[in-house]
């Protein structure tokens, strides 16, 4: 089997927002979208106080509670664990964000642009009228995943098969993979390190993991 996740190290991210930037570069998400999304939070008490910052977005759930809320079928979830979105399916009800516990998806009711109500040469080449109207949010660049593994290359491994955000990250703090694969990056990483899930108690077993401290040492 095959079960794609994100990892994020916490001790590596320095808040950049190059992630948010590159998906939408990415995926051309209109002003006041953001699919992926880093939270800065600040921790600890005056005045041993230290900034945390967090990439969040869709979370790619084992369980998504988004698939069993949508009454159209639209939001389903693949064999690989990706949770995606069909456009033409989708009635806008937004069902599916009142389930989701991560605050992962986004409604544009009509087009916005970045400068007034015209969009600019390379927004209008890149505009999908598919997207108004309807739920959206976070997809692993689904597209470029299926590209890269019908061109024979490893996601998570070969930029070209790899999401933008992953690819983008400046300090490494981000990596994609096969967690059922245990030789992937991801799968070392999970295993050598403490990690956690956001909002675990929802018992969605999110596929997005947060390193925060070493693993255990063993003997």
């Amino acid at each position: 089997m095959t079960r794609y996740i994100m990892v994020a190290d916490l001790r590596r991210c320095v808040g950049c927002q190059t992630c948010t930037a590159a998906c939408k570069q990415a995926n051309a998400t209109l002003p006041g979208v953001q699919w992926r999304r880093v939270i800065d939070i600040e921790v600890g008490s005056y005045p041993s106080v230290q900034r945390v910052f967090l990439p969040t977005g869709c979370q790619h759930c084992s369980d998504p509670p988004c698939v069993e809320a949508c009454p159209s079928t639209a939001t389903r979830q693949r064999d690989d664990g990706i949770v995606t979105i069909d456009n033409d399916i989708c009635i806008g009800c937004l069902y599916c964000a009142l389930a989701c516990p991560y605050d992962a998806r986004a409604k544009i009711e009509a087009p916005v642009f970045a400068y007034g109500d015209r969009p600019t040469a390379a927004e209008a080449i890149r505009f999908d009228a598919g997207r108004i109207g309807v739920a959206q949010k976070c997809t692993f660049c689904v597209d470029k995943i299926d590209a890269g593994l019908a061109a024979g290359l490893t996601p998570g491994e070969d930029s070209a098969a790899t999401p933008a955000c992953a690819n983008a990250c400046i300090s490494r703090a981000l990596t994609f993979g096969d967690a059922d694969n245990p030789d992937s990056r991801v799968s070392r990483l999970l295993r050598d390190n403490r990690s956690f899930q956001m909002h675990e108690e929802a018992g969605t077993r999110p596929g997005f993991h947060y390193l925060w401290d070493k693993g255990a040492l063993t003997p």
